[in-house]
């Protein structure tokens, strides 16, 4: 349906967004000339619905008044059938940045749109998609994307993925890119102090002022610094083209606002501090710098209309975990970027916050590091004592153990007493409940920031003299924490929905880890009752250094379980990534391909019981993933590209490691999903 003109009124104030209407298409009366450096940050589009999209640049002024941008809309690139114009107006309280809700448009349509200032100075032409209308069948092509580290890399990614897009048919095109957080990096390091890390050069991205500092990273601590980082982020070619030619649906993850912070606690490597400012400052910057459909405090046109907290210690917490404080309530819910996105018959995409209402971490107490031995195991971690740490005083229906246990060592369980642990909060778990029970779409996607699938290891096959002591017999051991991989309460709780709710096309596309994964959304594991009931998917990072860049550069030659990391070849040559090998297979499998190089033999010993929810994994890619949705399967194509250490001036963006698509037909109810793997070009390694 049509949204009439005056709910789109309401709606864009709303949003803090100006507005435009479409109607009749006519030409072009604007005197514009494109000047690119007057607009430094670009243009950008975000959040399409069949009939509008926002609409955003940033125009600088030496001047702290209010000035007026002109931005047009039309349906070629010549602006010969400019259907929309309106009023656009930029002010210094809102960093220069404006957002134009631009309603009245045609669903599933291309159009072309520029601003211009009161001289005729232009900004680049931007591209944009509406959605298809909700009961368009046609197939939905998307992708999504994470962890852009512009300080430690650049993004051939982008590069690569507007080259194929641009010599891709028409009904292979890619509808819209959803960006699943660490858009920027609040830790920031300065090429003065800091040349290299690992291989890669450090490339200057902005300097914070007024901002803290943690060893050789720096952070913000106020508007004026986060905004400094987005505009360095945003001053990278490839990303600028990326927002210029698509539409991106974005949510934040922890870097838009703090490193190891959580609800409106800031952390980067020190102690945590009370940080309630500091969270309305990454909320103020992000809404500014994202073209989104979230509401602004303020209500109005013009500015996000920051509330005013105080920085108080959280010292009471309710029963799911969120801190009481008032001036933490007021900081998290200073923007609400939680959301659901119809696109066509076929996708409801649902859009989680998982660092905003997530309650206290339970795997951080100090105690843990005085039970057995398990550092012995490179931070191999007992699989069943992480559950009873997330499982709090629910565990085992509400009886959990005293003590936790491992090898000889016993320690008082630091969870009794506490909630089990949630990611999303009781507010917007019961939301994006609601969403998927209620949805209509063939595939209903949870777009979520963190990872959902489980990483486990076998350390009880490992040969005696390896460890110290040996792993426990019949003992799995967990390598996360942090995500919905360790968060099996709450993850539970969802998959049981979808399985009682009897919900089919159920799917997950996430990020953060840096790595490519693939498989099945299953509540338990052997020896548990293994029951997938959706996809579940990790894309690799497009720029920053993920797990196995840093254990060819730091783990130890001599620990005696590198092989089940890296496996090292004769002649000095890059090690394998048995690391893959490992989470897939398990030790055995690992062992004896660092012994022997012989992938066939090594598979040949992997533990059945270990991983029946992966398929692929890994740890070392970068790149993007491509989601083709019908109304019979899904596509998801893994795109893989070479450590982004320099910028790629190829038109193409580089060369590719891989190309691997998995492909899974529409379940039935009762039915359990399948995928299928192959492999389009390129060597996979030890992915799979």
């Amino acid at each position: 349906m049509r949204i009439s003109r005056r709910a789109f009124i309401q709606t864009a104030a709303a949003m803090g967004a100006s507005l435009a209407w479409g109607g009749e298409a006519r030409a072009s009366m604007v005197k514009w000339t494109e000047k690119r450096d007057l607009y430094p940050e670009g243009v950008a589009s975000g959040d399409p619905d069949p009939n509008s999209v926002i609409l955003w640049t940033r125009r600088p002024f030496g001047e702290p008044r209010r000035h007026v941008l002109t931005v047009e809309v039309a349906e070629d690139d010549t602006f010969r059938r400019v259907v929309a114009q309106a009023k656009a107006p930029v002010l210094a309280s809102a960093d220069w940045t404006t957002r134009v809700l631009v309603g009245g448009l045609k669903p599933a349509h291309v159009y072309w749109y520029r601003f211009t200032d009161a001289k005729g100075n232009g900004s680049r032409i931007g591209r944009t998609i509406t959605a298809p209308a909700a009961d368009d069948p046609r197939p939905v092509n998307f992708a999504f994307v994470s962890c852009q580290s512009v300080n430690e890399g650049k993004l051939n990614a982008y590069r690569r993925m507007i080259f194929e897009d641009e010599h891709a048919a028409p009904e292979e095109q890619l509808g819209f890119v959803h960006h699943l957080g660490d858009f920027i990096y609040d830790v920031v390091e300065y090429p003065d102090e800091v040349k290299t890390r690992y291989d890669r050069t450090i490339y200057e991205v902005a300097r914070i002022p007024d901002g803290g500092k943690s060893g050789n990273l720096h952070y913000p601590l106020t508007v004026d610094g986060y905004r400094a980082v987005y505009r360095g982020y945003l001053a990278d070619p490839d990303l600028q083209d990326a927002r210029a030619r698509w539409p991106f649906v974005a949510m934040w993850d922890n870097h838009e606002f703090s490193w190891q912070g959580w609800q409106s606690i800031q952390q980067a490597g020190g102690p945590p501090r009370p940080g309630q400012s500091i969270k309305v400052a990454a909320n103020q910057a992000w809404f500014e710098y994202m073209p989104a459909r979230v509401k602004a405090p303020s209500g109005t046109f013009e500015t996000f209309g920051p509330p005013p907290v105080k920085d108080v210690k959280i010292e009471k917490w309710d029963a799911n975990g969120l801190g009481d404080e008032p001036n933490n309530l007021k900081a998290i819910n200073s923007l609400i970027a939680y959301r659901a996105l119809r696109y066509g018959k076929h996708l409801d995409l649902i859009i989680t916050d998982q660092h905003s209402y997530r309650s206290p971490d339970p795997f951080s107490d100090h105690s843990l590091g005085r039970l057995g031995d398990w550092k012995d195991y490179n931070g191999m971690f007992p699989d069943d004592a992480m559950q009873i740490l997330d499982g709090g005083r629910a565990f085992s229906g509400g009886n959990p153990p005293a003590e936790i246990r491992f090898q000889e060592q016993s320690i008082p369980n630091p969870q009794r007493n506490a909630p089990p642990q949630t990611i999303l909060g009781a507010t917007q778990k019961a939301w994006f409940k609601d969403k998927l029970r209620k949805s209509t779409a063939t595939w209903k996607i949870w777009g979520c920031s963190l990872g959902c699938l489980d990483w486990r290891a076998d350390p009880e096959n490992l040969p005696a003299g390896l460890t110290k002591k040996p792993w426990p017999k019949g003992r799995f051991a967990n390598l996360g924490g942090g995500d919905h991989g360790s968060a099996w309460v709450e993850r539970k709780e969802i998959y049981e929905l979808v399985r009682d709710a009897k919900i089919t096309g159920f799917a997950i596309v996430s990020g953060d880890r840096h790595s490519f994964w693939a498989g099945y959304a299953a509540a338990e594991l052997p020896p548990g009752n293994f029951e997938p009931v959706g996809l579940s998917f990790v894309g690799a990072s497009l720029a920053s250094p993920g797990v196995m860049e840093a254990y060819e550069h730091r783990l130890a030659k001599d620990l005696p379980l590198r092989p089940l990391y890296l496996a090292d070849r004769p002649g000095g040559a890059k090690p394998d990534w048995t690391f893959n090998m490992l989470l897939k297979h398990g030790v055995r499998s690992c062992l004896d391909y660092a012994r022997n190089f012989d992938l066939e033999q090594a598979r040949k010993l992997s533990n059945p019981a270990l991983s029946p929810h992966l398929e692929f994994v890994d740890m070392g890619g970068h790149g993007y993933a491509k989601v083709r949705l019908s109304g019979d399967e899904m596509r998801t194509e893994f795109v893989c590209i070479p450590r982004p250490i320099t910028r790629s001036e190829r038109p193409d963006g580089g060369p590719l490691r891989y190309r691997v698509v998995h492909t899974a037909p529409l379940w039935r109810v009762g039915e359990h999903p399948l995928l299928e793997q192959q492999v389009l070009e390129g060597d996979i390694g030890l992915s799979s």
